[in-house]
């Protein structure tokens, strides 16, 4: 079960195993763009391409899609980056449910761990398989992998490595469900780490912050939603940046042909790549050929 481009390497390496796929779940058909025309999501897309039998529910408490997965008569199920499961779903198969984390629970629990543990300037993070219980990313953990943080990471590229040293821990783990040799180790409650949804708001930029905190916030959100400030009534998206030792007030700007630096509450930061609302994204060099900030 799953929706995302997060999801399919781990869909690929079942492909490629011993293992039999019965089904795949993922999310209902879009209408996308001006012309409204119908968008599958990546896991749909994969599973065409390998003739596996799809289910696109809409209420996933619905009693014919709980009758439909109870046909299929799976061992297993198998969650990476879907829906909240209701309990008379994930309890179905006889070897339980388990779901694939981006974090090294219980740290960044909810929507977001990856960006959330590049907000919050974490050097390292990891993946998680844990049985479902009713209670959202608390269950019992089967297997965690740990992976450096490193400084040109951002969320794009963190989500990446993730989802593919995800796909060998879920396969992993489902070898060692079936093995039946396995201790479940219990979550610690007292150390949890809250990771909820990115919003709007999270994205705009507080230059009374630190130049450290802004630049982890860019990475954060970068490439997709972005980071983003206003100027001159435009909204301008950071996507890179790098933090610079100058004496800047907050929001105080100095810009050269080839440099763009604005002042925080401490030290300062140095975009080096952005994107205009409604254009493509550009290096500062190319941005600043074409827009001034000094009025």
């Amino acid at each position: 079960m799953g929706t995302p481009d997060f999801a399919v390497p781990s869909l690929n390496k079942f492909l490629k195993s011993k293992h039999n796929v019965a089904a795949v779940v993922t999310a209902p058909d879009k209408e996308k763009g001006r012309g409204q025309k119908i968008s599958f999501s990546p896991i749909k897309e994969t599973a065409l391409q390998n003739n596996i039998p799809i289910l696109q529910p809409e209420n996933l408490k619905e009693e014919n899609f709980i009758q439909e997965l109870k046909k299929i008569n799976a061992d297993l199920f198998v969650i990476v980056a879907f829906r909240i499961l209701p309990k008379e779903v994930f309890t179905i198969p006889p070897k339980g449910s388990f779901n694939l984390h981006a974090s090294l629970l219980p740290k960044y629990r909810g929507a977001a761990p990856i960006q959330w543990a590049l907000i919050n300037g974490e050097t390292e993070t990891g993946v998680t398989t844990f049985a479902l219980e009713e209670k959202v990313d608390t269950g019992n953990i089967y297997l965690q992998e740990k992976i450096e943080i490193e400084e040109e990471d951002n969320f794009g590229s963190l989500h990446d490595k993730l989802s593919i040293l995800g796909a060998d821990v879920v396969l992993r783990t489902v070898n060692l469900i079936e093995s039946e040799n396995y201790i479940l180790i219990e979550q610690d409650g007292f150390n949890t780490t809250p990771a909820p949804k990115i919003t709007k708001e999270l994205g705009k930029i507080d230059w009374n912050k630190s130049a450290e905190e802004i630049h982890n916030l860019v990475k954060g959100l970068s490439p997709i939603p972005g980071a983003y400030f206003y100027f001159d009534d435009k909204q301008i998206k950071v996507l890179r940046t790098t933090v610079v030792y100058e004496n800047l007030q907050p929001g105080e700007i100095r810009q050269t042909k080839r440099h763009l630096i604005i002042g925080s509450g401490r030290n300062a930061i140095e975009i080096l790549e952005l994107q205009l609302e409604g254009r493509k994204k550009m290096s500062t060099e190319e941005f600043l050929r074409g827009f001034n900030f000094i009025l």
